[in-house]
């Protein structure tokens, strides 16, 4: 096995090379092994949430030495990040072998290491069959009769329904896909209908006259995978903020156990309400309207990309609080020209609820519902995140 092999080499230094943070050392290492995998976004925050809540689990001992507690968390990851991405292997063994040179050849380390490798065989077989997995999270779902107010497949592909088998998955603390479930979506006949529609129809449109370059840019921002756009943010916490290395590993598992909960009771809401879309409503009445950016295929309400940065939101304001210590910048793939700055965590919400209006694809109540939906089951995962570490 490499575990024995890299223990055994003479290679391995007795002195302590220069410190390298070991926990960003990891984040790094998972963001290279998930970010080019071919599966969803759902599956990768579920990719996360294994590999890092394998890793709180392996520090949380009470042997609290440095060697024992750095090797744990470097096995635990590599373990589990070679079985969830295992084209990565040889990149992950060499990252393993150079974290483990740094540390002394003890008792401490090895430990370590067994502890690590032990606890991710553990989390990967507890999350076997979860239902997370791109073929169950994308069975078949028909499509509703047409009808006001009804989904219905969204131009340009008018694509069936994506994602309809996530709402049965095994949430990690949830004890039911909707134990949150918000109430239903507006009234067609209601005012808050009509004025989140009409904003929609005016600053979503793809040509809109009213929208700013800068609604247009954050917009196209935010229209990568929101896993991918907070990695960044959950980045910048982790290295800027003390703790010890047990809370920072704790900071990474509760942010992607509490963003797989959100996103299962996102899915279980749309396809309990089955909302349409905005492109669906305004081409009802003005078959050429078009919105900025091409509608998901899977219902409106709530918005999942406001749910997983409410959940974010409550996660990093609690564990590390409201505002980062310094400003920190953020690239998107979906908009490579732009930089956004942010400090307080609460204005990447902001401009998510914003951007998925001035794009065109969701109503302003729902998004503001998406991010009120993720806090609260944040908050629950904060709760309950001790059962998970035991």
């Amino acid at each position: 096995m490499i575990l024995v092999g890299l223990l055994a080499s003479p290679v391995m230094a007795v002195a302590e090379e220069r410190h390298v943070d070991v926990a960003v050392e990891w984040f790094d290492a998972t963001a290279e092994a998930l970010a080019p995998h071919p599966d969803p976004y759902v599956t990768q925050s579920r990719n996360w949430a294994v590999t890092w809540l394998s890793a709180a689990k392996a520090v949380r001992t009470p042997r609290c030495d440095r060697p024992f507690a750095e090797a744990a968390l470097a096995s635990a990851v590599h373990t589990a990040l070679r079985a969830l991405a295992p084209n990565q292997a040889e990149r992950l063994d060499t990252r393993l072998s150079e974290t483990l040179r740094r540390l002394p050849d003890g008792p401490g380390t090895r430990c370590g290491v067994q502890v690590g490798r032990a606890q991710a065989l553990k989390v990967l077989a507890d999350r076997e069959g979860d239902g997370l997995d791109p073929a169950s999270m994308n069975a078949p779902f028909p499509t509703p009769a047409p009808a006001p107010g009804v989904w219905q497949p969204t131009p340009p592909g008018f694509r069936e329904a994506k994602q309809a088998g996530f709402r049965n998955a095994r949430p990690f603390l949830l004890d039911r896909a909707n134990q949150f479930r918000p109430g239903p979506p507006p009234a067609l006949d209601s005012e808050r209908y009509r004025q989140d529609l009409a904003e929609v129809e005016a600053v979503g449109a793809l040509d809109s006259k009213l929208r700013t370059q800068s609604q247009t840019d954050t917009a196209a921002f935010w229209y990568q995978s929101s896993v991918l756009g907070f990695t960044g943010a959950l980045r910048h916490a982790l290295t800027e903020t003390g703790g010890s290395l047990t809370d920072r590993t704790r900071l990474v598992a509760a942010f992607h156990v509490a963003a797989v909960d959100t996103e299962i009771a996102v899915s279980e809401a749309k396809y309990t309400y089955l909302y349409w879309r905005p492109v669906t409503a305004m081409q009802a009445a003005h078959p050429k309207w078009t919105p900025l950016h091409v509608t998901p295929a899977f219902p409106e309400y709530p918005s999942g990309h406001t749910s997983y940065a409410g959940s974010a939101e409550r996660i990093l304001t609690v564990l590390r609080g409201p505002a980062a210590a310094r400003e920190f910048q953020l690239t998107s793939p979906t908009a490579p020209a732009v930089v956004k700055t942010y400090r307080a965590w609460q204005e990447l919400t902001e401009d998510n609820i914003d951007a998925r209006v001035w794009s065109g694809i969701h109503y302003r109540n729902s998004d503001h519902v998406g991010a009120a939906l993720g806090g609260r089951i944040a908050a629950h995962t904060l709760a309950g995140i001790d059962r998970l570490f035991c």
